[in-house]
């Protein structure tokens, strides 16, 4: 037995890519708040505010294989657990103070995503003034499925993207509806960290977001991308 390590470590979080054996690994999640101004009005804001970022940890991932319907358990402590269907971005040349008109270069592929909140906690937390991490950065709160390389993955920056909960929309608007794109939203982001291949950033999320409990399925879609299902038990 090795004495590397005082126990052994735990193993690399990755994501399959669509017509590849080879896999994604992952590194940071990034997410972004308030990015659809519809969603921004829904949360009480409005306007173009400077776009603002928080983080979940990798293995907050249920990775869902493309047909697959993935499982995530209805979390501790709350009694208002959202949906937010975001598109995700997934790097794969990494940097820091990336221009805009430059970023597109920095990226591998686009995937679908869910970002689970824990409303109630996370609102709580808003009224203190304190950190999200209790409604945001949990273990299974960010299912995502296959990840497709940009070449294959068409024109996601105007795709439409929705989630359905038991088989009625609840979500349903464009990409190119963001307050901040992808290319500004990387331009941002890699002003204050720097970028790394493995790092996912959730783009947000549009307006509509709303209660599941648990024996509802979630069906998320990014047109052009594999579709997401996932099921709360």
């Amino acid at each position: 037995m090795s004495s590397e390590y005082v126990f052994p470590p735990p193993a690399v979080v990755s994501i399959p890519v669509a017509g590849q054996k080879a896999r994604f690994p992952v590194h940071r999640i990034y997410c972004v708040g308030r990015n659809y101004e519809e969603h921004a009005k829904e949360m009480g804001f409005t306007g173009r505010e400077p776009p603002f970022f928080f983080m979940k940890p990798a293995d907050a991932l249920v990775v869902v294989d493309d047909g697959a319907t993935g499982e995530i358990g209805y979390p501790s402590l709350t009694k208002n657990l959202h949906h937010e269907i975001e598109l995700v971005a997934a790097i794969g040349t990494g940097g820091k103070g990336i221009l805009a008109a430059d970023a597109h270069k920095h990226i591998f592929g686009y995937a679908v995503g869910l970002d689970m909140t824990r409303r109630d906690l996370q609102n709580d937390m808003k009224k203190q003034g304190r950190p999200w991490e209790i409604g945001k950065a949990y273990e299974q709160s960010a299912p995502i499925g296959p990840i497709v390389p940009v070449a294959a993955a068409g024109d996601v920056e105007n795709a439409e993207i929705s989630v359905q909960v038991n088989g009625t929309d609840r979500q349903r608007s464009t990409v190119a509806k963001l307050i901040w794109n992808i290319a500004e939203t990387i331009e941002h982001l890699s002003a204050a960290w720097e970028l790394q291949p493995g790092d996912l950033i959730y783009t947000g999320t549009p307006e509509g977001v709303a209660a599941v409990v648990a024996g509802d399925t979630l069906v998320g879609e990014v047109k052009g991308l594999p579709v997401l299902t996932v099921k709360v038990v």
